[in-house]
């Protein structure tokens, strides 16, 4: 019987350049990705029960009756509670793929999009001091927010240190945002040859998805509010610095 399990993720982060990637895997004819972005099957508190989950639901993203690779794309798995047990429950052999960017303007870039689109009526500078109580104190999740988590979602040592104790270095493939922006082809022939699958034929041309709408000059983070979130993340990095070299 054909294993329906789905082959690979690409869990991360937001706004580290995950859209993009997803665009270029979609086309690539050895591969299935579903028709939108973004399954938000792991992280499913409501839909899905956890002591027996009913697959089938995600395996309806998939259609394609051709032997193919299947993955999809939801940056919020690794950065979410209980995703990545859930991820190694599913499919331990799972492999991921994480695209990493500065943290700082991660940071700045994903208040741009709560603010965008009306999520967010609070000041980045207030966000990211007073604002992260609102993340502390969700009664939900404590310590985890979906939209309020600009400062948290940065901390890529300690999500990466998570990831590890579920999965072997081996089924992980660490990406830089700005490597994918300014040579793509490099990159995904990097993830070609992690997923197994032949490289992409023909040149590969740059693009750029969701791209943030413009601020006003007062809206962008002050030399403070860089100083700050530099501060908050520097163990953190070393950290990270010393997880990602170790593959």
């Amino acid at each position: 019987m054909e294993d329906r399990r789905v082959a690979f993720l690409i869990a991360g982060v937001q706004k580290g350049g995950t859209t993009a990637l997803f665009d270029y895997l979609v086309e690539h004819p050895s591969l299935e990705l579903p028709a939108i972005k973004e399954a938000h099957f792991f992280d499913d508190e409501r839909g899905v029960d956890w002591a027996a989950p009913d697959y089938d639901r995600y395996h309806a993203l998939f259609s394609r009756p051709d032997p193919v690779v299947r993955g999809e794309a939801t940056p919020i798995y690794i950065y979410w509670p209980q995703c990545l047990e859930r991820i190694a429950a599913y499919n331990p052999a799972m492999k991921l793929i994480l695209l990493f960017r500065d943290p700082v303007e991660r940071a700045w870039s994903h208040w741009r999009m709560e603010s965008g689109r009306g999520a967010e009526a609070y000041p980045f500078a207030w966000c990211i001091r007073e604002g992260r109580d609102r993340v502390a104190a969700d009664p939900v999740t404590p310590g985890f927010h979906r939209e309020y988590s600009y400062v948290e979602r940065g901390f890529y040592g300690a999500q990466l240190e998570r990831l590890l104790q579920h999965f072997p270095r081996s089924q992980t493939l660490l990406l830089a945002s700005e490597d994918l922006a300014s040579d793509p082809g490099a990159v995904l022939a990097r993830v070609t040859d992690f997923l197994g699958v032949p490289p992409f034929p023909g040149k590969i041309e740059a693009r750029r998805s969701h791209v943030g709408r413009e601020m006003n000059p007062s809206d962008h983070p002050t030399a403070e509010d860089v100083a700050l979130l530099r501060s908050i993340y520097a163990s953190d990095q070393r950290l990270f610095a010393e997880l990602a070299g170790a593959g």
